[in-house]
């Protein structure tokens, strides 16, 4: 991970540029220090090609020697996550390193101390152009090579501690560890989209994937079929659950690892961008006896979190709350929670038709898979059971035929489901750098909006700063449509209508789409007319 990619000190306010160091320090157990005294390094640390320390090489990595003797050299870094300049200065100096932690801006006025040293003793200024030329023979110069360190592991284990590190301080939910031909490839993805973060030399290669595989649990000599595994770590006082599956690929394992924090992660109805009006009727679908409620959605849209949000709302001692998942992903305290296993035949089916046996009042499957699941969880919502399932399907009437078509019966369907809430997550603007605009008749009409019926224009774009990283973009919420069952839409699903008729029908009771509510989080700045757009062109090409 070069320096440029691995910087967490890139916060807009100097506040936030001091802390990061002090964060990381504290998280590798090394030594921090508010303000640097006047580096005296010895001459022959920063003479000759070592002065190139003192050009675009030690700016760019922020990493100054500030003293040494013959047993060790001593280094300030704002940056103690670039293991690669790290160790690059262990074997140019050939000592072991000392790294201390401090500000950008301590390693800068050292660099800067050490450059006025050397062209006082030189002479001459050095130039720009001087600099640039005498990095890349630096760099040259310095091609590490891991099984050469004197602690072969160290530098591993301290990469893959930063990587994991870093994604969870940038709110990622993925890491992707990719192998090519040449390099390995690390990518984050925060909100939902997929960012380049690091590429490293190919020698790294079966280190790194190996330090992952031993974390997780998984057997490293075996590299030609998927493994999955997991990793439960602590991170800055947070415990996260980190879920890892391998692939093999022509140029090595392929990677994934999915963080889940389960203290950032808010299990609350109001607060996972529900409208007003749908969270008082989920409120009381959720309070009936029995009956199936189904959240649908593509893989990622947050379909676990709003079940979860709906059992943490009913969770109470006269309520026995039993649920079958593929995985847990969050430990509800008060609730009973399986996952299936199909190495020895746990399925959902085999899953739900033990939960039925544990005297349960509420049941949550998952998934439905299956047409075995599906007659099974509508069966258990017809004998007194209120079940919480998911389906994938583009939007809510789209699984009432999904289920048809998995071989249920339409009567049952029809007297079993109480509602299907279709969802998306869309990324929030960022508050900090949005912009304001009025938005035309032309976007209003996209979004499915009669420009007539707006009162307020006002508007927000994504523009880009550095507390976003530039995309605009910062958190993601909800937009959801609700439908509820009623007796014409009961009526129509007998008479095996398509969805569309289904969802014409449930206009006239007051159903919105997925970008219907999307265009209210826009006229509420929450999110832009491009994004809703994006996210919700499936249903509408």
């Amino acid at each position: 991970m070069t320096a440029n990619q691995s910087k967490f000190d890139n916060s807009a306010e100097e506040g936030a540029n001091e802390a990061s160091p002090k964060m990381l320090a504290d998280f590798l157990n090394l030594k921090y220090v508010e303000r640097l005294e006047d580096p005296q390094p010895p001459r022959e640390l920063i003479r000759g090609d070592f002065s190139r320390l003192a050009g675009s090489w030690g700016r760019n990595h922020s990493i100054v020697p500030i003293s040494g003797n013959d047993h060790e050299v001593v280094v300030a870094t704002s940056d103690p996550l670039n293991v690669k300049a790290i160790d690059q200065l262990k074997l140019c100096y050939g000592k072991p390193i000392r790294v201390i932690v401090t500000s950008q801006t301590e390693v800068q006025k050292a660099i800067n101390a050490i450059r006025t040293s050397l062209m006082s003793d030189r002479s001459s200024e050095l130039t720009k152009e001087e600099d640039d030329n005498e990095s890349s023979e630096f760099q040259n110069q310095l091609k590490i090579d891991v099984t050469d360190a004197e602690d072969d592991d160290a530098p591993i284990i301290r990469y893959v501690n930063a990587i994991i590190f870093k994604a969870s301080s940038e709110r990622a939910s993925d890491v992707h560890i990719e192998p090519y031909e040449d390099k390995l490839n690390v990518r984050f993805r925060v909100d939902g989209v997929l960012q380049d973060v690091a590429s490293e030399e190919k020698t790294f290669q079966a280190a790194i994937l190996s330090r992952i595989k031993v974390m997780a649990g998984l057997n490293i000599a075996e590299k030609r079929l998927p493994q999955d595994g997991r990793i439960g770590i602590k991170i800055a006082g947070k415990d996260v659950d980190i879920r890892v599956s391998t692939v093999p690929t022509q140029y090595g394992e392929r990677i994934v690892m999915r963080l889940l924090d389960k203290t950032a992660t808010v299990l609350d109805l109001e607060v996972i961008g529900l409208a007003k009006k749908n969270i008082e009727k989920v409120n009381k679908l959720i309070k009936r006896p029995n009956g199936i409620i189904l959240v649908t959605g593509p893989t990622g849209s947050g379909k676990t979190t709003t079940l979860y949000s709906c059992l943490t709302k009913i969770n109470t001692p006269e309520l026995n709350i039993l649920t079958v998942e593929d995985p847990v992903e969050y430990e509800l305290e008060g609730i009973g929670q399986m996952q299936v296993n199909p190495k020895i035949d746990f399925t959902f089916a085999s899953g739900l038709r033990a939960i039925l046996r544990q005297d349960p009042d509420v049941v949550m499957v998952g998934e439905i898979r299956d047409s075995e699941t599906a007659e099974i969880a509508i069966q258990a919502s017809l004998t007194g059971h209120l079940v919480l399932s998911t389906l994938h399907t583009n939007d809510s009437p789209g699984a009432i035929t999904r289920l048809i078509d998995m071989g249920v019966e339409p009567f049952l369907v029809s007297s079993s489901v109480l509602a299907i809430m279709a969802q998306r997550l869309i990324r929030k603007l960022c508050s900090d750098c949005r912009e304001a605009y009025e938005v035309t008749d032309e976007e209003l009409h996209e979004l499915g909006v009669n420009p007539s019926s707006v009162n307020t224009r006002t508007a927000y774009k994504a523009v880009g700063c550095e507390n976003c990283q530039f995309t605009g973009y910062s958190g993601r919420s909800g937009i959801h449509e609700l439908l509820v069952m009623n007796d014409e839409i009961r009526g129509l699903i007998l008479q095996r209508v398509d969805s569309n008729s289904i969802k014409n029908a449930a206009f006239k009771y007051g159903f919105e789409t997925l970008r219907l509510d999307g265009a209210r989080k826009v006229l509420q700045g929450i999110t832009s007319v491009e994004e809703v757009l994006m996210v919700t062109q499936e249903d509408y090409s």
